[in-house]
This record gives C-alpha cells, sequence and structure tokens, in this order.
C-alpha cells in the first residue's frame, strides 16, 4: 500500500473514531477544551447561511448542526456576520461557536419558533407556548454554547405570551446533561436568556446577559431537580430576577455582578445545597422592568418556596457568604410555606447598605420550624424611618415580594435555633421600630450583636415565645422582674381544663427603672416552661404562654416566682 492510501485510511480512523470520543472528552470537562480538540468544524456559511441580518439563516443553521451531528459531533461555527434565525436545535455533541463579531439575532416572525414539551405531569406541561426558544436542546447531551459573539433575543413581542407581551426565550435546554455555555454575551431576550428544565451538570461561566426578563432560570420537579449546576464570573443586567427557578440540588453562583430591576437571586421552590459566594448584588437596575418599568432592584436574595405556587420538599443547607449588596429592597428574605421544610441557613461576611424596604427575615409558615439560622459578620446599614405604629402592625402571611416588618433589622418567625455572631445593624435615619422581633424560636443566641438605636424608640427586642437566649458580647442587659398576677386560661368554652387539651398561663411582670431581657421560669406539674421578654423601665406587662398541651386528668400546681395557681385537669 503506498503512503498516500496509508494516510488516508489514518485520517479515516481518526474521523470515525479517535476525534468524536475526544470531543465527548473535551465537552464533558467544558466548552473551550472541546473547541480546542474538535477537528470537526462546520462554518454556517458553507451551509447558505448569508449573515447579512435579513435573510432568514434558520435552515442554514440547522442543516450545519445536522452535519456536525451525522460527523460524530464538533463545532458549528458561526463567523462574523448576523445571523436572523428562528428556533436553531441543539443537538447531543455539537458546540455552537460565536465567534467575535458574530450575532444570532431572534426572528420577527413567531411562527419560525418550536417548543420544548416538558414530560407529562409536571407543572410546567400545561404552558406549552412558553416554552419556545431561539436555541432549543431537547434531550440533548455533551453540548456547548461558546465564543465573543452575541445572541440578541430582538425582544420580540408575542400578544399571546406570557403577560401579553413575553416571546421565546433565547435558550431553553430541557431535559439535557453535560451543558457549558460561556464567554457569550446575551442581550434584549423577549423572555428568559437561559432557561434550564430538567437539567444536569450545567456550567454558565463568564456569561454577560443585559435587558429581557430573567438571566438564568432553572427548574425541576418533585424527585427530579436541576442538578449540579454552576453558574461563576458572569455579569447581570437583567429587566425581571437575575437567576431564579425552582427544585436545585447542589447549585453553586460565585463571583457574579448581579444588577436587576426585580430580584438577584429568587427561588421559588425547594433547594438543597445551594452556595452563593463572592457576588456583588446593586440596584438600581441598568435595565427597567419591561412589564412595569420600574428600575429599583428588590431583595438582593430571596428564598421563598411555595410563595408562587404549591411547592414540596426541602430547603436546606444554604449557604450564603463573602457577599456585598447596595440599593436593595432587603439583603435576605427566606420563607417556607405549607408543604415545605426548612434545614440550615447559613449567611456569612455580608455587607448590605442603602436597603430600604424589609429587615433580614428568616420566616416559616408551613408546618415545621427552619432547624438552624446563623448569620454571622454580617453588617447591614437599613434606611430606616419606621414608626412606632408600624412596630404595632401584626405580621401578615409574605406574598412574592420582600415587605415592611415591624422589626427594622431582624425577624424570625418558627425557627428553632438562631445565632447572630458579630451581627452589627444600623440605620441611617432614626426607625421607631425594635431592631430584633422573634415569634416562636427555642433558642436566640446573639453574640456580638451591635445596633443602633433611635432616642424615642420603646424597645429594643420583641420575643414572643422565645424558650432560651444566650448573650455574649453585647449590650443588651438581663433584669428580674417583679411577678404580680398568675391566670390559667382554658381553651374550653365552659372554663375546664382538658386532658391532653391546650390551654394558655398568663403572667403579669413589673420591671423597675432598667431595661433589658427577662426571663419567666413557670413550674407545671413539675416541668418548666421558660420564656424571654424585652421590659422597658418600669413597665408593665402581660406575657401569655399559648398552645400548652394539658397533662392527664388529675390536680396540678402551676407555680412562678412566688406565686402559685392549682391546675384542675378532667377526662376528655
Amino acid at each position: 500500500m503506498d503512503s498516500k492510501n496509508r494516510q488516508g485510511e489514518l485520517r479515516d480512523v481518526l474521523s470515525q473514531i479517535i476525534w468524536p470520543m475526544l470531543v465527548l472528552i473535551g465537552l464533558s470537562v467544558g466548552g473551550s477544551a472541546a473547541i480546542a480538540v474538535s477537528p470537526c468544524t462546520f462554518n454556517v456559511r458553507q451551509y447558505g447561511a448569508m449573515g447579512d441580518g435579513k435573510t432568514p439563516d434558520t435552515a442554514a443553521i440547522n442543516k450545519a448542526i445536522e452535519a456536525c451531528v451525522t460527523a460524530g459531533g464538533g463545532q458549528v461555527q458561526f463567523p462574523a456576520g448576523n445571523y436572523l434565525s428562528g428556533t436553531v436545535h441543539l443537538k447531543s455533541n455539537v458546540t455552537l461557536f460565536l465567534e467575535a463579531g458574530a450575532t444570532l439575532i431572534g426572528s420577527g416572525n413567531l411562527e419560525q419558533y418550536q417548543n420544548f414539551s416538558p414530560p407529562a405531569g409536571t407543572p410546567e406541561a400545561k404552558w406549552t407556548r412558553w416554552h419556545r426558544a431561539l436555541i432549543l436542546g431537547d434531550g440533548a447531551e455533551n453540548v456547548t454554547i461558546a465564543g465573543q459573539g452575541m445572541i440578541d433575543g430582538n425582544k420580540v413581542f408575542d400578544p399571546r405570551g406570557e403577560e401579553r407581551m413575553r416571546g421565546p426565550h433565547t435558550i431553553l435546554l430541557g431535559i439535557c446533561r453535560n451543558i457549558t455555555i460561556r464567554d457569550i454575551s446575551i442581550k434584549d431576550s423577549a423572555n428568559y436568556a437561559i432557561m434550564l428544565e430538567f437539567c444536569q451538570q450545567v456550567d454558565v461561566r463568564d456569561v454577560k446577559i443585559t435587558g429581557g426578563w430573567d438571566g438564568v432560570h432553572f427548574r425541576g420537579w418533585p424527585g427530579r431537580p436541576c442538578r449540579d449546576v454552576t453558574i461563576v464570573g458572569c455579569q447581570f443586567f437583567t429587566g425581571d430576577d437575575s437567576i431564579a427557578g425552582r427544585y436545585w440540588e447542589n447549585v453553586l453562583i460565585s463571583d457574579c455582578i448581579v444588577n436587576s430591576s426585580c430580584n438577584g437571586v429568587r427561588l421559588i421552590g425547594p433547594a438543597t445545597h445551594l452556595t452563593i459566594h463572592n457576588c456583588l448584588f446593586y440596584g438600581p437596575g441598568v435595565h427597567p422592568h419591561r412589564t412595569s418599568n420600574r428600575q429599583n432592584m428588590l431583595s438582593a436574595i430571596i428564598l421563598q418556596p411555595g410563595s408562587w405556587d404549591a411547592t414540596e420538599g426541602s430547603l436546606d443547607d444554604v449557604l450564603i457568604s463573602n457577599v456585598t449588596m447596595k440599593n436593595v429592597a432587603s439583603p435576605a428574605t427566606i420563607w417556607l410555606k405549607p408543604g415545605n421544610t426548612g434545614g440550615r441557613i447559613t449567611m456569612s461576611r455580608v455587607t448590605a447598605t442603602g436597603v430600604y424596604r424589609a429587615a433580614c427575615s428568616v420566616e416559616s409558615w408551613a408546618e415545621t420550624p427552619f432547624t438552624t439560622v446563623v448569620f454571622r459578620d454580617v453588617n447591614v446599614e437599613f434606611e430606616g424611618g419606621g414608626t412606632s405604629g408600624q412596630a404595632r402592625e401584626p405580621v401578615k402571611a409574605p406574598g412574592v415580594d420582600a415587605r415592611p416588618l415591624p422589626a427594622w433589622g431582624f425577624y424570625a418567625r418558627n425557627v428553632k435555633n438562631i445565632c447572630l455572631e458579630d451581627f452589627r445593624v444600623s440605620c441611617a435615619r432614626e426607625d421607631l421600630r425594635p431592631v430584633l422581633t422573634c415569634d416562636g424560636v427555642e433558642q436566640l443566641k446573639l453574640d456580638g450583636f451591635k445596633f443602633s438605636r433611635a432616642t424615642g424608640a420603646p424597645d429594643a427586642l420583641v420575643l414572643n415565645d422565645v424558650a432560651r437566649v444566650e448573650l455574649r458580647d453585647t449590650e443588651i442587659a438581663t433584669v428580674v422582674p417583679r411577678i404580680a398576677e398568675l391566670k390559667l386560661i382554658a381553651a374550653d368554652p365552659a372554663g375546664r381544663f382538658i386532658a391532653g387539651k391546650p390551654y394558655s398561663i398568663s403572667v403579669t411582670v413589673e420591671n423597675r427603672e432598667t431595661e433589658g431581657l427577662a426571663q419567666i421560669e413557670l413550674v407545671v406539674a413539675g416541668q418548666e416552661v421558660t420564656r424571654w421578654v424585652w421590659l422597658g423601665p418600669n413597665k408593665k406587662q402581660e406575657i401569655v404562654l399559648k398552645g400548652l398541651p394539658a397533662p392527664g386528668a388529675g390536680t396540678y400546681e402551676v407555680r412562678v416566682g412566688k406565686l402559685s395557681s392549682e391546675l384542675i385537669v378532667e377526662e376528655p
């Protein structure tokens, strides 16, 4: 066999076996590696793309992709030019590479877009039209979108779309895995810039997103979360939430600049193992919210499972660290609604200024409490200006955005353990609300808790149904009040105390000249019950312990301080 024939056979072997393997290996570790090793490059112009921004290039681009797939995978290349297109179908083992000066532009013709079909039974399955996209991947693996070029969603308007205006997403990948999106810029998305549904192993890196609605939105469903997602080194200048979604597992958001006319990170469902690290959040938004035209930024981070619609699952192992925030409605707003559970939430080394609407809050409105909440080395400056009337307003269940609270610094509801360590808060303007309000907390630890206080503010803290308090390195004093009155309150209309049924105990205390935290210790049927309460100087206050389960039938002593009362419990 002559030398030329041997060389030809060698090229065939490389093309058919070795190079596709290298493409897969490269794609599995990142788009740049795939681009570097792939010998199979398919220039869209060679398949008829004009790149003049006027002639539809949809067919030519998809033809280049099909040729790439037939060859076993490789790179579909967009040289400099403006490529007007409807839906581009991204397939397995394909890299879309937009060179510098190349722009893929969404067609204004809505008939040129196709949609992803979510699995039957998922909440998203009913919204067929909502799943259309400029770049669409369905069940693809080992895919990359990369390069120094631009993808322009072109603000495509759809009067039949969401809010009677939203058009196709720019990138939508459904049931895909091993995805890399890097280096590109995305602007003016007709809906979300990047939408991921039921995807795994996703790396979004060094991407810049401007305008449009959500930046990166990814969601799974119960039992099938979006898993192993990293968003690193990206810049967001979005009209809607910069990063959002639900049903997440193993998610890292790191080294990002987040500017929004809505929320920075909004989670609307469960998530486990979520880390937000070394990011800058700031408002107002550079690009207005397209529906309302507002530009003020809402919460930097709002985690709210079940607040949009019913979800089921856990919010657990959440770490927010090394984060800076400026001109946001709230630094961190964290809620649970029924059907969801809460584990450990940690916020560490966070600085926020210009917070204009709401305190930091961790609230469970679900059946169970959060387990552990730690805010450590946190420094927040609020705008302040709250009134004593606002301090007396009852706390209502949250809606979908952060709302004003009766405390200006921190609000907690239904949490087992809270630790505020090196937690420093101040107000630019005097605020007559308490700095901290807790409703239903088993253990509260204040270690290095520093705060400013308005001259006329009646209470520094409000503690309702707080069982244990630990103080360290704080100016908060403890006081020992006089027990003035003890009353037993039956839930039964006839005034009877029924075995196993809840009842209440009312304790009235009188404080002396020094304000501070008071510990109220009761002994009920031989069992100790403790509550902590803030008492102002010379203040008389009633403390009601609600929902105590009555013991079995019998007669028991209830004692607090020097006062005691007889509890007579009857059979049901």
